[in-house]
């Protein structure tokens, strides 16, 4: 069955639903955008953990959303099915020159580049950092508001420049955390974590995987210091800080 056609049964479904539900009929664009950012992290986890059935299922579910708000759009008369699938194939021919050729293009430009081009010809909001919705996770909002800085130029040429801000924000963090003043503490603490994320950017890191590591590896290690403090007769919350370091240690030995 062409996938056209499965689209066509998913915007069907929601139709019905629409008009034989109460409460189906009574979501609103808005109302549903708390359920489809709590898909789309579903979908998100389905697709670290790599099971082809969850991870289905995540898609069957965002497809629910993504046909939820097509026909809202068209309920409102704003737009359709047609029409946002024309407005994403346009997109791509223009972000694909070497692959959709025009003749008045060049042969090839770089993603960023014709994104720029989009913005300044009133396709997209201007300026080299609009665009970006605000509500995109921190971590992720900083690794791309460096990546459009770079697309323009604004970027250092190699990590060493990067790694030496994370060296400058980290003794600025000491030096303000002296003088325990907490908004400017805060305010240091932000630019840190902004100066870490432009580091693992210049080595090619995706710093929200490198973080989504980090926090794997603590959980795992945290959960075998409890397995070992009970199997030891320690009780977590009355263990002194050096027990607790002693049994850390311990499971990094052997991790």
């Amino acid at each position: 069955m062409p996938n056209d056609a499965a689209l066509a049964r998913a915007l069907a479904l929601v139709r019905d639903l629409r008009a034989r539900c109460p409460w189906d009929r009574a979501q609103t664009a808005a109302t549903l955008r708390p359920y489809l950012v709590e898909e789309v992290l579903e979908l998100d986890q389905a697709l670290k953990t790599g099971n082809p059935a969850e991870l289905r299922d995540e898609l069957g579910d965002l497809l629910l959303h993504l046909a939820f708000q097509i026909v809202i759009g068209e309920e409102r008369r704003a737009f359709d099915a047609e029409s946002v699938t024309r407005t994403l194939e346009e997109k791509m021919w223009r972000r694909h020159p070497h692959l959709f050729a025009v003749a008045d293009r060049p042969d090839h430009e770089g993603w960023e580049r014709v994104k720029r081009g989009e913005r300044k010809e009133g396709r997209e909001q201007r300026g080299t950092l609009s665009g970006l919705p605000r509500t995109l996770p921190p971590l992720l909002m900083a690794f791309r508001l460096q990546e459009r800085a770079a697309g323009v130029g604004f970027d250092w040429p190699d990590a060493k420049g990067p790694l030496e801000k994370v060296k400058e924000e980290v003794a600025e963090v000491e030096r303000e955390t002296g003088k325990g003043k907490r908004e400017t503490i805060k305010d240091e603490i932000g630019d840190l974590l902004f100066a870490v994320v432009n580091l693992a950017r210049k080595l090619e890191i995706d710093p929200r995987a490198a973080l989504e590591q980090a926090n794997d590896k603590f959980t795992r290690r945290f959960e075998q210091v409890e397995r070992l403090a009970e199997a030891r007769g320690l009780e977590l919350g009355r263990a002194s800080l050096e027990e607790l370091d002693k049994l850390w240690e311990e499971v990094k030995q052997h991790d």
